[in-house]
């Protein structure tokens, strides 16, 4: 058997075992050790363990934890909540202001975690009843949720910039950048498509609160001063290179647990509660990464990249022909499988195709990232609105669905814009870097 033939086996038996809901990072582990002992019998075991060493070691990787660490005590000590209230404060008497509010709140909350299940999942709790309290259409009320807790994968701290700059050996510190601009935009069009969707069908968002004092306003954005300080200081510190990544997640991390302890919520219960979720996520995280990178070896026995480099070569395609057509599977594969297991498996398949074609890999980096916020909220298998259903359990599962379509295509439109306008990505990281 050759090495294309094994190539396909491992793919078809990785798919078989995710349709079946085996854990990505074990299904990746079980297939490229395997795959590796039909090509190199004497190298399988070798590569396991050492790729499963490589990573354990690999200092870059403790920012996930940190991060993870800092969204999950923003959320105990009510910072999450303070965000929320201050963006309620200033736009929720606005046209279909409290939706956007939650998506100001998720993108907020997402500069401080990182994830994208954890913004959806805090957020959804503060905003989701005074939305239903002002008789906010259901669609609505949860499609900006899950909508608005996609951003935590693409405003830094991102977990899939760091997984996906761990795969390409790109700087964590400039995929980070990259990410800021979109980001902000992302969270602009959300509201675009709000304001749109109110404007059509005003019953949607039916009531608001008052507009409240000015003083108001100022008092509640002052109580959220610590969690954008936090913020401010940890991605203003990577923009500046007053330190590393990897020191902004210490750094925040640090002043989380300061805040949380003079808030007094630092109790035993909660302490707990934060350490052992850290530790669930980041282990999750960890686990996948393993087996990335052992399937990754595995792919790279094969020789299918560059058999597959040759063949887009001999096409004659551009890279940026090249890279719509990716975008466009990412999206379709988004419907199907979780976006850290199509960030996995796909990368060390598609790197050594565009690279050689001049695409840069930090802009393609943000494209990726946006495509796959796409699939969090895409039927049938969108994480997100899974999320959503768990705190809004007498909503249904087409209600929400029906309520993603105006942020989904929201996202197409930032794709398409970045794609035309490649500085949106690469402005701040070529200012910083060079």
């Amino acid at each position: 058997m050759d090495n294309t033939a094994i190539a396909f086996l491992g793919f078809l038996a990785l798919f078989i075992l995710l349709f079946i809901r085996m854990p990505v990072g074990v299904t990746m582990m079980l297939v490229g050790t395997v795959g590796i002992y039909f090509i190199r019998p004497q190298a399988a075991i070798p590569k396991l363990a050492g790729e499963i060493y490589n990573e354990a070691s690999n200092y870059p990787l403790t920012i996930i934890p940190l991060f993870v660490l800092m969204g999950n005590l923003a959320g105990v000590s009510g910072m999450s909540r303070d965000l929320y209230d201050a963006a309620h404060s200033w736009l929720g008497h606005l046209k279909g202001g409290l939706a956007s509010a939650t998506v100001v709140g998720c993108a907020g909350f997402s500069a401080l975690s990182g994830s994208s299940l954890a913004a959806a999942l805090t957020m959804g709790r503060v905003s989701l009843p005074e939305m239903q309290r002002y008789k906010y259409h259901d669609g609505l009320a949860t499609g900006s949720i899950a909508a608005g807790g996609t951003l935590g994968i693409l405003i830094p701290p991102s977990a899939g910039f760091v997984i996906y700059a761990i795969l390409t050996e790109e700087s964590i510190g400039r995929l980070f950048m990259a990410g800021v601009i979109p980001g902000l935009l992302l969270t602009a069009l959300f509201i675009l498509a709000i304001w749109i969707v109110v404007s059509r069908n005003p019953e949607k968002a039916p009531g608001g609160a008052a507009a409240e004092p000015l003083r108001d306003r100022l008092r509640a954005a002052g109580r959220a001063g610590w969690i954008v300080g936090i913020i401010v200081l940890t991605i203003g510190g990577i923009y500046t290179g007053v330190f590393s990544a990897v020191e902004a997640a210490g750094i925040g991390a640090f002043l989380a647990l300061i805040v949380t302890a003079i808030r007094r919520k630092l109790t035993w219960a909660n302490i707990v509660e934060v350490f052992s979720s850290t530790l669930k996520s980041s282990g999750t995280v960890f686990m996948i990464l393993f087996g990335a990178f052992v399937f990754k070896t595995f792919i790279g026995f094969t020789g299918i990249t560059y058999a597959l480099s040759l063949w887009v070569d001999a096409q004659g395609f551009t890279g940026f022909q090249v890279v719509i057509a990716f975008l466009a599977i990412f999206i379709v594969l988004g419907m199907f499988m979780d976006g850290f297991a199509i960030l996995v498996l796909t990368v060390p398949l598609v790197q050594p195709i565009i690279e050689p074609l001049g695409i840069n890999m930090v802009w393609f980096g943000v494209l990726m990232v946006i495509a796959l916020e796409m699939g969090l909220i895409s039927p049938p298998v969108g994480v997100n609105v899974f999320v959503v259903k768990g705190i809004a359990p007498n909503v249904s599962l087409n209600t929400i669905f029906r309520g993603i379509w105006p942020f989904w295509f929201a996202m197409l439109a930032a794709i398409i814009l970045v794609l035309a306008f490649p500085q949106l990505a690469l402005l701040l990281p070529n200012t910083m870097f060079g």
